[in-house]
C-alpha cells in the first residue's frame, strides 16, 4: 500500500527538559523556568467552583481580555490570547511568512521561534551575541531586503540577559518600518532596574511590533497553556482569522483572570526570586560558575572557570534528585539552566552543592 506523499520538514522539534529521574521519587525540578511558589490561592479557589466542562469556552477570551486591558491600560481590541504565548508565535508565522522570507533570532534564543519559522519554510538568521547579551550591532548586520520578522525576548531565555531601553528604541529606529520587531516579555515581572521598560510599555502605540506575554512563569500557569499577544489593531484581526476556534479552555480563562487580580501573589514571588537568587549567585560565584544578573526566574549557569564541567555537574546533581536543563540544545557549550525553586528546594540545592564542592 502506498503511503501518501508528505512535507519532509528540516527542523529538531522542541525538547523540553528533563522533568523525572529513574529509581527516584519526587525528584525537583530546577529545569524549566516555572514559578517557584506555585500559583496564586485565588485561582483554586475559582477553580473550586463549578466549571461547565461540556460547554465550549468563550472564543475570543473577552472577560480575560477586558481584565488585561484594565490592568495594563491597552486597548482590548489590541489583544490576542492563545495556548500559550506558543500559539501566538504561531499565528504571527503564520500570517506573516512565506517560504521566501527570512527571520532573524538571537543565535541562543527561545526555541520556538525559529521552529514555527521553519515550518512555514522561512529562512532563519542567527544573530551572533556578545558575552551572552543579544546584539543590536549584529541584528541588524543579518537584516536583508528579504527579512520578515525580528523576534527577541527580554530578558532573554536562556542567557537571563536583556536589552535596555535605549537598545529596544534604536533597534526598532534602525530597522525597516516594515520588519515586524516581535518582543517577548515572558520574564517581565522578574527584573525591576531603572534602564529596563517592557516591550508592552515602551511599543503600546506602535504600528510595527507584536508583544507576547505569558501566563506560565510567575503567574503559575504553565500546565493551563495560557499567553497572550499585543499589536496594532488591523494586524490582530486578521490574526484572529487564522486562530483555532475555543483555543484557549475556560478553565484557563478563569485562571488567568484571577492571577491578574492579586498583586500580592506576584509582589511575594518577585521578593522570593531575588532573595534566593542572591543567594544562590553568590554561591556559584564562589565556585567561579560564572551567571547571569537576577533578570529572570533563572541562571545560566558557565563553567569555563570552574574545575568541574557542566556535565558533571549536572550528573552529581541528578544523584541526589535534583534536575537543571542542559544546554545542549541550545547549542551552549559547558553551561546549564537553573530555575530558582522554592524555599525547601534552595536550601538542598544550595547544601548539595556545598558538598560537590567540598
Amino acid at each position: 500500500m502506498m503511503l501518501p506523499k508528505f512535507r519532509k520538514i528540516d527542523i529538531q522539534s522542541y525538547k523540553p527538559g528533563k522533568s523525572k529521574i529513574s529509581r527516584i521519587h519526587n525528584a525537583i525540578k530546577l529545569s524549566a523556568n516555572e514559578s517557584a511558589l506555585g500559583t496564586s490561592k485565588r485561582v483554586f479557589r475559582i477553580l473550586n467552583k463549578k466549571i461547565k466542562i461540556n460547554k465550549y469556552p468563550d472564543n475570543n477570551s473577552k472577560n480575560l481580555r477586558k481584565q488585561i486591558s484594565k490592568k495594563y491600560s491597552c486597548e482590548f481590541e489590541k489583544i490576542i490570547c492563545g495556548a500559550g504565548s506558543d500559539e501566538i508565535i504561531q499565528i504571527i508565522c503564520q500570517l506573516f511568512l512565506n517560504s521566501k522570507d527570512e527571520v532573524i533570532v538571537p543565535r541562543y534564543s527561545f526555541l520556538m521561534y525559529r521552529i514555527y519559522s521553519k515550518i512555514i519554510g522561512a529562512k532563519i538568521k542567527f544573530s551572533d551575541e556578545e558575552n551572552f547579551k543579544v546584539s543590536i550591532k549584529e541584528i541588524l548586520k543579518n537584516v536583508t531586503s528579504r527579512t520578515k520578522i525580528v523576534f527577541i525576548a527580554n530578558p532573554n531565555n536562556p542567557t537571563g540577559t536583556y536589552l535596555k531601553k535605549e537598545e529596544l528604541i534604536l533597534l526598532r529606529k534602525k530597522l525597516n518600518q516594515k520588519i515586524l520587531l516581535v518582543i517577548d516579555d515572558a520574564y517581565n515581572e522578574y527584573i525591576k532596574k531603572k534602564d529596563y521598560i517592557s516591550g508592552l510599555k515602551l511599543f503600546k502605540k506602535s504600528n510595527n511590533v507584536i508583544i507576547l506575554r505569558t501566563f506560565s512563569k510567575i503567574y503559575g500557569l504553565a500546565s493551563l497553556r495560557i499567553g497572550w499577544g499585543y499589536g496594532p489593531k488591523r494586524i490582530v484581526k486578521e490574526m484572529y482569522k487564522i486562530k483555532a476556534p475555543f483555543n484557549v479552555s475556560s478553565t484557563a480563562q478563569l485562571a488567568a483572570i484571577e492571577s491578574l487580580k492579586d498583586e500580592r501573589f506576584v509582589n511575594k514571588s518577585f521578593k522570593h526570586n531575588l532573595f534566593w537568587g542572591k543567594k544562590i549567585r553568590n554561591l556559584l560565584n564562589s565556585y567561579k560558575i560564572h551567571t547571569n544578573e537576577i533578570n529572570t526566574n533563572f541562571f545560566l549557569l558557565n563553567f569555563k572557570n570552574c574545575k568541574y564541567s557542566a556535565n558533571f555537574i549536572k550528573k552529581k546533581l541528578e544523584n541526589k534528585g535534583i534536575i537543571l536543563r542542559s544546554m545542549n540544545t541550545y547549542n551552549i557549550q559547558n553551561c546549564l539552566r537553573l530555575t530558582v525553586g522554592n524555599k525547601s528546594e534552595n536550601i538542598k540545592l544550595i547544601n548539595t552543592l556545598k558538598l560537590i564542592f567540598k
